[in-house]
């Protein structure tokens, strides 16, 4: 299965507070079930964007980082959208969000088959 790698706060928000859609700045043709890869970069600014959007969600203090998290299925990539956090330009929209065991792996760009030990 492949895997793409979303930067935390990022990673955790999709997997636990309902964050529909990941953002990115090119479209895919893929669709079907992934692996949600915490890359090892921390977007600071991306807590700045919850907290002033999403002041009620509490974020947590520590990150699970550098390996896959959860799993999820991309149905479409928009270049609109009216969940509140699609600020695309492309947005893979996201259903069937769940959970797994961390799993340690290098992650890459774009989507890549994890090498699991």
């Amino acid at each position: 299965m492949k895997a793409l790698s979303i930067n935390q706060p990022w990673a955790w928000v999709i997997l636990h507070n309902g964050k529909n859609i990941e953002n990115r700045k090119w479209r895919t043709n893929f669709r079907g079930d992934f692996y949600i890869h915490a890359g090892k970069k921390f977007d600071k600014n991306g807590v700045i964007w919850i907290n002033t959007f999403f002041p009620n969600i509490m974020l947590p203090d520590k990150y699970v980082m550098g390996g896959i998290i959860g799993k999820a299925k991309i149905i479409d990539c928009v270049n609109k959208s009216d969940s509140p956090w699609f600020f695309g330009p492309y947005g893979f929209v996201l259903e069937n969000i769940e959970v797994v065991d961390f799993i340690p792996c290098l992650g890459m760009l774009n989507f890549f088959e994890p090498k699991i030990t």
